[in-house]
């Protein structure tokens, strides 16, 4: 397959609002020996994306200054680890950086197949969501059938995937959210009950939801003064798991109760995880997941998608706050 010199890709040379999202021309990346070169479909947006255009989260050692965590696309160049076989193939892949772009490097264990189920938008809508769900909420936090779990930004890219695989893994899942609609949103997708935030106290509804027992698992991206409200909704071991800290990164937490209760508090990063790691996690997803994606029982909830010229509208569909599920850039036709 032929491969051009040079590409378009979102690079901005200062951080600032959404219009520093333009394309401009670039190199086209060379895959190392455990790495493939993918003509991108599609991108997924994030919301470190948006944090690290506003110059508030670099990117990690090595990875490329272009924006862009999560991709879906076509093999158009192998490593030389690579087996041949991999060139044409369709795939998604979380990558550290470099998704939009038309042509984005991704480690070769980071890479998943897109099956007939899935659109190339919804692939691309896939990886950052399904790796972070899966490893906070299944590895960190052990969830098991018949668990509760309270879910924070139900709506969220992160909650609509919370909701989706929670439910296929026999999970009763409560969201939170910040509307009405967004709330009957949550329920729709699969949430047995959803908690308008700013008109309830989360704490009291779970209680009352759940006869006074509280849930079994807290997937928190709120921190900050949450953290304590949300350690009040858990049952006798139960577990808080932390994926962002949107309301600050200091909290100060009831260390009687989290004795008294046997409560556990853990919590990751993904982005700065090794190669290796997240090979892992890919292996464990194609076993575990994926069969689920290809039967059409797991698919993300699509909010919108925008022309790559308008990465901008993406950035500032996700600033609103008013979006329902994953904000997909679509980069060229599949």
């Amino acid at each position: 397959m032929s491969v051009p010199e040079f590409m378009l890709a979102i690079d901005p040379d200062a951080p600032g609002g959404p219009e520093v999202l333009v394309p401009v021309e670039r190199p086209v990346p060379v895959p190392g020996e455990d790495d493939v070169l993918i003509r991108v479909a599609a991108a997924g947006v994030n919301r470190p994306e948006v944090m690290q255009r506003r110059g508030l989260y670099p990117p990690p050692p090595g990875a490329p200054s272009i924006l862009g965590m999560e991709l879906s696309g076509t093999i158009v160049a192998l490593g030389a680890h690579v087996p041949e076989e991999m060139l044409g193939q369709q795939v998604c892949a979380l990558v550290s950086g470099g998704a939009y772009a038309q042509y984005a490097v991704a480690p070769f264990g980071q890479c998943l197949a897109v099956p007939q189920a899935l659109t190339m938008i919804e692939a691309a809508a896939i990886p950052e969501t399904l790796f972070t769900v899966w490893t906070n909420l299944f590895e960190r936090a052990y969830a098991v059938e018949g668990d509760w779990l309270l879910v924070h930004g139900g709506t969220s890219g992160i909650g609509t995937m919370a909701i989706s695989l929670g439910r296929l893994f026999g999970l009763t899942i409560i969201a939170t959210a910040g509307s009405d609609e967004k709330c009957d949103a949550a329920r729709r997708l699969g949430a047995a009950e959803a908690v308008n935030y700013k008109t309830e106290d989360f704490v009291e509804r779970v209680k009352d939801i759940t006869g006074g027992r509280g849930v079994d698992i807290v997937l928190d991206m709120i921190g900050g003064d949450y953290v304590a409200r949300n350690l009040a909704c858990l049952a006798e071991d139960g577990r808080h798991v932390s994926i962002a800290v949107q309301r600050g990164a200091e909290a100060t937490v009831p260390l009687w109760e989290i004795m008294r209760r046997r409560l556990t508090m853990t919590g990751s990063t993904l982005r700065p995880r090794s190669t290796a790691f997240k090979s892992l996690v890919a292996d464990e997803l194609t076993r575990t997941v994926w069969p689920f994606v290809s039967e059409g029982k797991l698919k993300p909830v699509i909010d919108s998608v925008f022309p790559f010229a308008d990465a901008a509208g993406a950035h500032r569909r996700m600033e609103g706050g008013e979006h329902i599920g994953k904000i997909v850039i679509e980069i060229a036709a599949a």
